[in-house]
């Protein structure tokens, strides 16, 4: 073999080991969010239900309040009838999980290279980013399983999951139908995403930086890396989805009616998030509209987010990503 011929096949080698190396990086990245994701859902899943319910004024439950409709539930449909439309759940909540967290931690190097801001900054713009780059890439499977989750025992619209996607495709107006309310959702997915991560990392940052005792024991996969203790990550997650939830919940609210589309009576009235904010504002107040169900929120999203972030700071060491 040629001089020439060994240094070609040298250089090959050399720029396909960090090409291999970078691809199973992103996969254990990929892994991670999708399995922090899918942890967090589960815990929340039957007051994610009831959420659904109570934001649309299903007609079955409209009457009750958040902890009634609870026990109401399992009366009416079977205690499963809490976990009503978490199949699709899970089948969204794993690639959401994941391309958020994979993106916010490469929107975020990418901002640390390019802009010369706050670290702050950085954080809350990559955060909202990552929500809403997540938000488009599994939006129809959301839809999916908001029209599952409000339906009730013996008054199905749908059979399953297959269904509802034939159904929405074919009568709603094609690939359309399953993008009802993508704009609230985006436009709610950034301060939500945004100050959910930014207010996880300063406070992580200050933890790390400015409380020795809240330390837990070093990295799995890197002993120079500092980590927080468990339940230290589990509160700082918990008060992050607080402060996020408290801030985006009337576009949530917006979105979720206009995703049930023609599922509701007064559909025609959720066509833009102008027109549905008004027509909830008027309708309902605000109380009792763009605010119903918040009690609820907050019970299901301190829990959610705190499990998400401790989960995947978790999974980053099982995985080798620090």
């Amino acid at each position: 073999m040629t001089t020439e011929a060994v240094s070609s096949s040298g250089t090959r080698a050399q720029i396909q080991a960090p090409v291999q190396k970078d691809y199973y990086y992103w996969l254990r990245s990929f892994t991670a969010g999708g399995v922090a994701g899918c942890c967090a859902k589960s815990t929340i899943a039957p007051l994610d239900r009831v959420k659904i319910l109570l934001q649309a004024q299903n007609p079955h439950y409209k009457h009750l309040g958040v902890f009634a409709t609870i026990k109401a539930v399992p009366k009416k449909e079977g205690f499963l009838g809490l976990y009503k439309g978490n199949g699709a759940m899970m089948l969204r909540i794993f690639p959401y999980g994941a391309i958020q967290f994979m993106a916010f931690d490469s929107y975020r190097k990418f901002l640390n290279k390019r802009l010369g801001l706050s670290v702050h900054i950085h954080r809350l713009m990559a955060g909202s980013m990552a929500g809403m780059t997540a938000v488009i890439c599994t939006y129809p499977l959301d839809v999916i399983r908001a029209r599952l989750a409000f339906q009730v025992t013996g008054h199905h619209r749908y059979t399953g999951i297959r269904n509802a996607f034939q159904t929405i495709y074919l009568k709603e107006g094609g690939i359309s139908g399953f993008y009802h309310g993508l704009t609230p959702t985006i436009i709610g997915m950034a301060p939500y995403a945004g100050f959910s991560f930014f207010t996880f990392g300063t406070l992580k940052t200050l933890g790390l930086t400015h409380f020795p005792e809240l330390l837990g024991k070093p990295s799995l996969d890197n002993p120079d890396v500092l980590v927080l203790k468990t339940h230290v990550n589990l509160m700082c997650g918990g008060v992050a989805g607080a402060i996020a939830q408290t801030i985006s919940y009337p576009l949530d609210v917006a979105r979720r009616r206009m995703q049930l589309g023609a599922s509701l009576p007064d559909f025609d009235k959720c066509c833009s998030l102008r027109k549905t904010l008004k027509h909830v504002y008027t309708q309902y107040g605000i109380r009792k509209g763009l605010y119903r169900g918040l009690s609820l929120n907050y019970v299901r999203c301190i829990p959610s987010q705190a499990v998400a972030f401790t989960t995947y700071e978790f999974m980053k060491q099982v995985l080798h990503l620090n």
